[in-house]
């Protein structure tokens, strides 16, 4: 081989090895827009599911709700108000990692929310003699939610959740 064919040869060899690390590089950098673009889009996603899911539980945890879902008749007054608030603590800590991609202001809401409905149930139950049953339980919560429209703090929580779930879209 004479010089002229190797000198062809390298450099035929670094014009490919140029072109192909130019093209990596290229197809590098786009890899790294569409993950970046797509991942806004999966976390975007992920925040839409984390209010849908807290909406769920806003409305799963609201007296009136848990009273009709957990009625039982066979069940004394007392009985009745650990069920309600052992459900809403479970229905809680279920949702509990959605706080990861809600606002601090939303997830507050419904803690909040989950705190202020326990201390009802609690405080109605002491009011009732030993012998209630889990229907006047149920009967004086309902009737303390007809007359005080302020203690239907789960549909501001509701609305309040909403309204950051409709910023994002």
């Amino acid at each position: 081989m004479d010089a002229l064919t190797i000198l062809f040869i390298v450099s035929m060899v670094v014009f490919i090895i140029g072109s192909f690390y130019v093209l990596s590089g290229r197809s590098k950098k786009t890899d790294k827009k569409e993950p970046s673009e797509n991942a806004t889009s999966v976390s975007h996603q992920m925040q839409l599911q984390a209010y849908e899911r807290l909406t769920l539980l806003v409305d799963r945890i609201a007296l009136p709700n848990l009273i009709s879902r957990l009625n039982q008749s066979d069940l004394s007054a007392k009985e009745m108000q650990l069920l309600l608030v052992q459900t809403i603590k479970q229905e809680f800590d279920y949702n509990i990692t959605q706080q990861i991609y809600v606002s601090a202001a939303a997830w507050n809401a419904a803690k909040n929310l989950k705190e202020q409905t326990m201390l009802v149930i609690n405080q109605f139950a002491s009011t009732l003699p030993q012998e209630a049953t889990s229907a006047d339980l149920n009967k004086l919560l309902l009737e303390y939610l007809m007359n005080d429209k302020k203690a239907n703090l789960h549909e501001l929580v509701s609305e309040a959740i909403s309204y950051e779930a409709r910023k994002l879209l």
